[in-house]
């Protein structure tokens, strides 16, 4: 099986041990250890103390029943048991195009969008074509270019949402559009579904709502803040699950007793944590817009309350080069468009920790008065 490098990834990587100000990720602000098991008022002792006795054993394979319980509450209508824990939203990516993707099967995928959405159905032989994206469109999608890219051998059609790295959110109303259009063909709809807008005013549906044939895949990295728990999960119909049950063993046996434990604490705090987490996301989305509207090299569609941003950098270089050399001399790391397929844009974490996001502001002002 042939693959290119993970862009994305490979750049993190390479050189995100070297960054004094990180404004490149797209996790909200990630909690400490003790920060997650005191969100609600539990000690470091009181938590140890339930789970220092347990057996590191292999746990229960596909999640425990209070994970899968956990989980289910965040979807309408989600029996327990065809929840499968997996190891975070890449692992449940990997299980979907695993299970359902076969060579010579079409898939298609919104471009840009997070890289493992797109080659790794290639890498199986599948046929992929682009629903492009453009910042002209303030990165929405014309649904009547998905029309004309359908076609009856459809075989699933690939989403993030939100989007990374463009913070672009697929409404309720083109959900349901995007449905109509893969039912059409009997085709499965994948939402990667790891950002979640924190606007109390915007409400996204998750696909598994929505279509009976639709494949939610999440993880507690993004808006949960805990990417150091390595957990995620797939959300589908029963008929799905089953046949994903039979990929998933030879993908990964469990994703670990404290792991799980862990994760269950997580969720059933995680009204605590998008509180905290929208706070957030509101304050450093002020900063940004403030620091975009005085930035004459840099221009933004603002994301909708959704943790990742994409800068477009008016620069006589490549965007690369500039990244690169801005980490060097001045310790900022952002994700370089280009490993987006996107020139000339970047990602910038706008959800780190405010502090740090402050300084890597100032400091990427600093290095762009080269350019004045």
């Amino acid at each position: 099986m042939k693959i290119p490098r993970f862009g994305v990834e490979e750049w993190l990587n390479v050189w995100e041990n070297d960054a004094r100000y990180d404004i490149a990720g797209s996790s909200i602000a990630s909690f400490t250890l003790e920060e997650i098991i005191g969100i609600d008022g539990t000690s470091p002792n009181e938590f140890y103390d339930r789970i220092i006795k347990k057996k590191m054993d292999y746990g229960w394979i596909e999640g425990s029943p209070q994970f899968k319980q956990e989980v289910s509450k965040l979807y309408k209508h989600m029996p327990p048991e065809n929840i499968l824990q997996t190891n975070g939203a890449t692992g449940a990516n990997l299980l979907a195009f695993y299970a359902l993707i076969e060579r010579g099967d079409h898939v298609i995928a919104m471009h840009p969008t997070y890289q493992q959405l797109y080659d790794i159905p290639r890498s199986m032989g599948a046929e992929v074509t682009f629903w492009e994206i453009d910042e002209e469109h303030e990165w929405i999608p014309n649904i009547e270019e998905l029309k004309r890219l359908i076609r009856p051998d459809t075989k699933m059609i690939c989403l993030n949402n939100a989007n990374n790295p463009t913070g672009t959110v697929l409404d309720e109303e083109m959900l349901m559009q995007i449905v109509e259009i893969a039912a059409s063909v009997g085709a499965y709809v994948l939402v990667d579904e790891v950002y979640k807008p924190l606007d109390p005013n915007v409400h996204i549906p998750s696909i598994v709502d929505l279509y009976d044939k639709g494949i939610a895949t999440n993880s507690l990295s993004k808006t949960y803040s805990v990417p150091g728990v390595r957990v995620g999960w797939t959300a589908s119909n029963r008929e799905i699950a089953n046949v994903f049950r039979k990929y998933r063993d030879y993908t990964m046996i469990c994703a670990g007793v404290f792991d799980d434990y862990l994760a269950v604490h997580t969720l059933k705090n995680k009204e605590a944590i998008l509180r905290r987490n929208q706070d957030i996301v509101y304050t450093n989305l002020a900063l940004l817009k403030e620091w975009v509207n005085n930035e004459t090299r840099v221009s933004l569609v603002f994301p909708k309350a959704v943790s990742t941003s994409f800068i477009k950098l008016n620069i006589p270089v490549d965007v690369e080069e500039f990244c690169i050399d801005l980490l060097k001399t001045k310790g900022v790391l952002l994700v370089p468009g280009n490993r987006f397929d996107v020139p000339g844009h970047a990602r910038l974490g706008y959800c780190t920790h405010t502090h740090i996001l402050e300084k890597g502001l100032a400091e990427l002002s600093s290095y762009l008065k080269q350019y004045h």
